[in-house]
């Protein structure tokens, strides 16, 4: 027991308001806890806390001392939020008449310890800190999975991010109530296939959530082994590119925290055919970048495996792969494409100066117009990507040698 004897990190020394305006009784529950024990520390603090009565009040009174954000976030259950610069705080009315009551509802027993800031003392009915010690997710009951059936893919996302196991009695409820996933909100499900998808710890974590049946309600066709096998991949294309791995732990975009190493392994769960792929990816709202990413993967792969690809194939192919590359080239030596077969295109594309990889035309198409006095229409288009595959099979290299071109072809019509 000594793990929970330490506590330290629990200090309210260590928050950034003063312990002085909480009420007495109040609980810090939850993760908070748990990690403290753990001795696993984080720049952000995100505390929950529990009172017997007045959540809100006391919530709303914190905020206004502080002038820090205030938010309510279920007044049916007076929970609410205080955000400060470097913590959130969350309140909430305890539920039942007791807080054992309320730790007694809660997911798994190392998340069902609390402890009172004012006395500094650990309350823990249910052993978590000895499911701490034994490095073990283990359920409260059985009946508090079914009450959110999101707890069930919540273990996995736990034990990976722990690194624990689940108590065998709980695996085997899980596997028992598995149907009952798909009952669950999809964004809510979304969330915890993101962390599984974004860290090698998940994988091994997801694939034992596939083998007790929670995954083929939202994908169907997931292939788990493929997604271990990008996991290996990815440690075999960074030891040759840094600059690939780089690119690879980059988010889709800057609101979406997906990697392209995330959207490598997302197209591992869905249906291989694009259409289906779509549906499932909309039904568990994933972004309109993420599905995209996907969605284009699936669609250039079997090019990129199938045969050695001609300039101008390499520069569409490019040209409608932009950003996902990596996560093409990652994806098809998980499928057991060779390093060697891909790696003049990895190449290529890592070099900015590339003509093929990205094309840095001679002319645009505003001097196309003026030098052939022609009119602005889709033929401009046409004439420049002629002019771009031209640069990159090396035929031309200058700006009067684009424009002849460009003449060339539009005195023999071979565009119109």
């Amino acid at each position: 027991m000594a793990m929970c004897q330490n506590l330290s990190r629990l200090s309210p020394k260590k928050w950034c308001f003063s312990l002085e305006l909480l009420p007495q009784p109040i609980y810090l529950v939850g993760g908070a806890v748990r990690d403290a024990l753990l001795g696993r520390s984080a720049d952000y603090l995100d505390l929950d806390f529990v009172l017997p009565e007045n959540a809100i009040t006391t919530a709303r009174s914190l905020a206004r001392y502080y002038k820090a954000g205030f938010v309510i976030l279920d007044a049916q259950r007076q929970i609410a939020r205080v955000v400060f610069p470097q913590a959130t705080v969350d309140f909430a009315l305890q539920e039942g008449s007791s807080l054992e009551t309320d730790l007694r509802r809660r997911d798994f027993t190392v998340n069902a310890i609390a402890y009172n800031p004012h006395t500094q003392e650990i309350i823990d009915p249910l052993g978590g800190c000895i499911d701490l010690q034994r490095h073990c997710l283990r359920m409260v009951s059985q009946q508090n999975l079914q009450d959110d059936p999101l707890r069930l893919l919540r273990a996995y996302r736990q034990a990976a991010q722990l690194g624990f196991t689940i108590e065998s009695e709980t695996r085997l409820a899980i596997q028992t109530l598995a149907p009952h996933i798909q009952h669950v909100a999809a964004e809510r499900v979304r969330v915890e296939l993101g962390y599984l998808l974004a860290h090698s710890q998940g994988t091994l974590w997801l694939k034992s959530a596939a083998e007790d049946g929670l995954i083929k309600y939202w994908f169907p066709n997931a292939s788990v082994e493929d997604v271990a096998a990008v996991d290996t991949a990815a440690v075999k294309l960074s030891e040759i590119w840094s600059q690939l791995n780089v690119e690879l732990c980059q988010s889709v975009r800057d609101t979406v925290k997906t990697t392209w190493l995330g959207i490598a392994k997302l197209a591992c769960l869905v249906s291989p055919q694009p259409e289906i792929a779509e549906a499932e990816l909309m039904q568990l709202t994933y972004s309109r970048a993420e599905i995209r990413g996907v969605i284009t993967i699936l669609k250039l792969l079997p090019q990129f495996q199938t045969h050695p690809l001609s300039i101008r194939e390499q520069y569409f192919f490019f040209q409608e792969a932009a950003r996902v590359f990596p996560a093409i080239a990652l994806l098809s030596v998980a499928k057991g494409t060779s390093v060697d077969a891909i790696a003049p295109l990895i190449n290529r594309y890592l070099d900015p100066q590339d003509p093929v990889a990205h094309p840095q035309l001679l002319v645009t198409g505003k001097d196309v117009i003026q030098a052939l006095k022609i009119k602005p229409s889709p033929l401009v288009g046409k004439l420049l990507t002629a002019i771009a595959l031209a640069q990159a099979e090396g035929e031309i290299t200058t700006v009067d040698e684009a424009i002849e071109l460009a003449a060339a072809m539009l005195d023999k019509k071979e565009i119109l």
